[in-house]
Order: structure tokens, then C-alpha cells, then sequence
């Protein structure tokens, strides 16, 4: 594999959180008081450099956020321009899954390619969404949005591994849901997995416990080793929603935005 030019950039940029007990963010049972309060953070992420910008998920709107009573901080593409990234100018939108706080607000990256394992449109489109316990996760309006720019041929549909250019490629995981996908990147850092909902927390993953929201749990177990073989130890491994993510990497200073640069 050629080595990349120079390593990415990669930041966290965090835009809304719910409060849930500790024991609904595991499988099995836990140590201590199940009803603690273990709060949720929802975040995308921006890997930047090569003269690229990727954006991996596209979030979740305040409308929403009000709709499934989230506590909403900022529009993920607001935190962008604070960057000083138009969402016009992304031409790269990398999708772990199609739940709803992860495909939303696709339609604010008009000239972007999305990128998306072929297994999550089947399964997002299939007879699994016959199943509420399911389908509860997905928005409908968000699909259809994924599924125009599909017709339009914006989607770029793959399976399994693929790479993006030198340093940056998708992994088809699975388990939480059929087609969800995990991006490796090589930084300063050497190379570093968002793990996405592959690992919701540090703590799913170091305990084997999974988040209970599961399409195989088979997979979702074969996961947790593919990332942590992909990622240069485990604390290059960034996990989709712990709010730890705010306290173990710095925030940018910029006024109003919640940006953590990974590496």
C-alpha cells in the first residue's frame, strides 16, 4: 500500500447529547448503578488534508433534535463554517449508517460523493424495516434524500474494504447495523479508527459489552477486533458517542462550537 504524502488531520465536532441511564447503553448487565446517568454525545467527524476534506456522517437537525427530545447544541455543517468550510465545498461525505443521527442533513452537501456500503442501503431499504424495534433508528425523510442522490448517481456504493486515497479507507464492520462502515486514518498520530457505532463507548468496546441497538451481535463482536487490529493501540481508537471523546482531546478555540481535534 503507498504510503500517504503527509498524515490527515482529524477533528471531532460535537452538536448535540442526550441523558440515558447507564444500563440502556449496554447489552448485559453492569457494574454498579444501572440507573447512573451515562449521557450520550452525538458528534461527526472532519478528516482533513492532501488538499481534501472528508466529512464522516452528516448528523442530526434541530428540528430533529426536537422531534426525539435531544439536547441540540449547533448545526454540524454551522460548526463547519466556523472552520471555514462551506458545506458547498465538501466533495467528500463518508457515511458509517443510515440511523438518523448519523444521515441526516444530507442535503446541506449538494456537491459531495457520498460514500456508503452497499449492505446498509439494502438493509435500510429491505424487509428488516418491516420491524419497528428497526426501523425506529432511521428517519424515512433522511433515506429518501440518500436514495435521490443515489438515482442522481452521488452515491458511490461499496462493499467491504475501500480506499479513499493514501491513509484513508472505510471498513465495512457491521453488527449494529448490516452495512455499518468505520474509517482509518493515518495521522501524527499514527493510524487512528473512528469507530463510529461500532464502539459507542470506550467502555463497550474494552468490556466486550455492546450498545443493546443491534442488527448481529456476531458481527458486532468480529467488529471490536477489526478495529482495534486496525488502529495503532487502543487509544487511536475514537469512539462514536462517549462524551470522554470532550475531555481527552483538546477543543478548538473557536466561540460557540464544540470541535476536538483527534490528531
Amino acid at each position: 500500500m503507498t504510503a500517504p504524502a503527509a498524515p490527515f488531520d482529524v477533528f471531532a465536532i460535537k452538536y448535540a447529547s442526550v441523558n440515558r441511564p447507564r444500563q440502556s447503553n449496554f447489552l448485559e448487565p453492569v457494574d454498579g448503578d444501572p440507573d447512573a446517568p451515562m449521557p450520550l454525545d452525538f458528534f461527526v467527524w472532519l478528516v482533513r488534508g492532501g488538499g481534501r476534506s472528508l466529512l464522516v456522517d452528516t448528523g442530526f437537525s434541530q428540528v430533529s433534535a426536537i422531534a426525539r427530545q435531544r439536547g441540540f447544541l449547533k448545526e454540524p455543517w454551522d460548526s463547519l463554517l466556523a472552520l471555514g468550510i462551506a458545506p458547498a465545498e465538501i466533495a467528500d461525505v463518508a457515511i458509517t449508517h443510515l440511523h438518523y443521527d448519523h444521515a441526516g442533513n444530507v442535503h446541506q452537501f449538494p456537491h459531495a460523493r457520498i460514500w456508503l456500503q452497499e449492505r446498509e442501503i439494502a438493509y435500510a431499504t429491505g424487509k428488516c424495516m418491516c420491524d419497528p424495534k428497526q426501523n425506529h433508528f432511521f428517519a424515512l425523510d433522511d433515506i429518501g434524500v440518500v436514495l435521490k442522490r443515489l438515482y442522481a448517481g452521488e452515491v458511490r456504493l461499496i462493499d467491504g474494504r475501500h480506499e479513499l486515497a493514501p491513509g484513508l479507507e472505510l471498513h465495512r464492520v457491521g453488527g449494529h447495523t448490516d452495512g455499518l462502515q468505520i474509517v482509518r486514518v493515518m495521522t501524527s498520530k499514527g493510524w487512528i479508527v473512528l469507530a463510529s457505532d461500532a464502539a459507542h463507548y470506550y467502555e463497550n468496546l474494552q468490556r466486550r459489552n455492546p450498545f443493546p441497538a443491534i442488527y448481529s451481535k456476531q458481527d458486532m463482536m468480529d467488529g471490536y477486533a477489526l478495529i482495534q487490529s486496525l488502529a495503532d493501540g487502543d487509544d487511536n481508537i475514537v469512539p462514536g458517542h462517549d462524551p470522554l471523546v470532550c475531555e481527552k482531546y483538546p477543543r478548538l478555540d473557536i466561540p460557540g462550537t464544540f470541535i476536538y481535534q483527534i490528531a
